[in-house]
């Protein structure tokens, strides 16, 4: 008897209330059985309830066994009472694996050959959000958090996922300017690394791995670093193989697992139904890897592939399709 996933679908704000259900037709159409239940969060949730993640929809998340997410707005100054709806849930839910793959697909910008991990530490770096000002504000101090339980933590899952791939890990870092925090994380990186003798293991200092990147991303397999430096780099595969627009991820912890686009809420396109929904329907892909659905996982893969290379596209991609559109295509070519 085949077993039944529930899913827990976040819309979230802006796109996400398209490139979702985008998602969930296509999951539909792949024959697996799913119940799929709604929940909440984002900016939106945040002026009608007064918070951006109501308790209800962190314990949806918790009972489920994966969840999807769309995007989330976050404004550009302080509101009082706000917090990222998928920043909080990372640390609240513990989702300390961000995982984002780049991989070559069938669209004008994308490089041929290019198939990476960038595996970003979630919970820690500048991202605890410890900022203050002095001086009568001429002066603002960021704290940046490196721990050796949470840098060992986030090295171990790159080295269990790059024994599933190529076999070859890149440890990311800037210990010659941050010898004392990046120090820290290459010590912790080696002391996991050698429970794990397989795996060929070197270091690549950020700044140069970025100019390695575009110009050799076939170099590399998986990729791990702390927050900040993953934030960014990541950004930068997803432009080596086309863009945000199909650029999946997730957020993995020992609980719980949310996967989501890479792209924002988009507020010039959203409800214009001509958002592309790749990345989301590469996120449910991703997703059912997690649950062990491998080959169903690879199906919505090249299903996605050859919409890509025959059409119909969405507009960002040079077409005249609609989301819901697109989505159609890929679950007919299931």
């Amino acid at each position: 008897m085949s077993r039944v996933y529930r899913i827990c679908l976040i819309e979230g704000d802006g796109i996400g209330h398209e490139v979702v259900p985008a998602a969930r037709h296509v999951l539909e159409a792949t024959g697996l059985k799913c119940e799929f239940v709604e929940a909440e969060a984002g900016w939106e949730t945040f002026e009608r309830r007064g918070t951006s993640v109501p308790e209800e929809t962190v314990e949806i998340v918790k009972s489920a066994d994966a969840t999807l997410f769309g995007a989330a707005t976050s404004p550009t100054k302080k509101v009082e009472g706000f917090f990222g709806a998928i920043r909080y849930l990372r640390r609240r839910l513990d989702l300390f694996a961000n995982v984002r793959p780049a991989k070559h697909h069938p669209v004008k910008g994308s490089t041929p050959g290019t198939d990476l991990v960038v595996v970003r530490e979630n919970t820690e770096g500048l991202y605890v959000e410890q900022e203050r000002r002095y001086a009568k504000g001429k002066v603002a101090i960021a704290d940046r958090v490196i721990t050796y339980d949470a840098s060992y933590r986030i090295v171990e899952y790159a080295l269990k996922l790059a024994r599933t791939r190529r076999k070859q890990l890149a440890l990311v870092h800037k210990a010659n300017v941050l010898p004392l925090s990046d120090g820290l994380f290459l010590e912790a990186a080696y002391d996991a690394a050698k429970h794990y003798p397989d795996i060929q293991v070197s270091e690549v200092i950020v700044d140069a791995c970025a100019m390695r990147l575009v110009r050799n991303p076939q170099s590399f397999d998986v990729l791990v670093m702390e927050n900040l430096f993953g934030d960014i780099l990541s950004d930068l595969t997803a432009g080596l193989v086309g863009g945000l627009g199909i650029a999946p991820s997730g957020n993995i912890g020992e609980q719980a697992a949310i996967f989501e686009p890479v792209h924002g809420s988009a507020p010039d396109i959203a409800g214009k139904g001509v958002a592309n929904p790749t990345a989301a329907i590469l996120s449910a892909a991703i997703m059912l890897d997690y649950l062990g659905e491998h080959e169903t996982a690879r199906r919505i893969e090249k299903a996605v592939d050859i919409t890509l290379e025959q059409g119909p596209l969405t507009p960002d991609l040079g077409g005249k399709a609609g989301t819901l559109e697109f989505a159609k295509a890929v679950a007919a070519a299931l």
